[in-house]
């Protein structure tokens, strides 16, 4: 799944626009390496998103195209930092 569509269908980011300018500032790293919008993300990667003066620590348990809101939460892992 893409970067961008993972993020927001995670909810880690509520939106995709703001999940895709993220991914093409730089902002978002993939396994460490930056990741692109539409870089692939699947379940055991770590994802690791800066904004601003926070950074948050993911990892991707698991992929869906949909996901209801309550059930969101159960796709990552917060390894450290704090939710956005």
């Amino acid at each position: 799944m893409r970067l961008d569509k993972y993020l927001k269908v995670s909810r880690i980011i509520k939106r995709r626009t703001v999940a895709k300018e993220a991914g093409a500032g730089g902002r978002v790293t993939i396994n460490g390496k930056v990741a692109k919008p539409a870089s692939d993300v699947k379940p055991g990667d770590e994802l690791e998103i800066r904004f601003g003066e926070h950074t948050s620590r993911y990892r991707v348990l698991s992929v869906a195209e949909t996901v209801r809101k309550n059930d969101a939460g159960a796709m990552y892992e917060l390894l450290s930092g704090e939710e956005l």
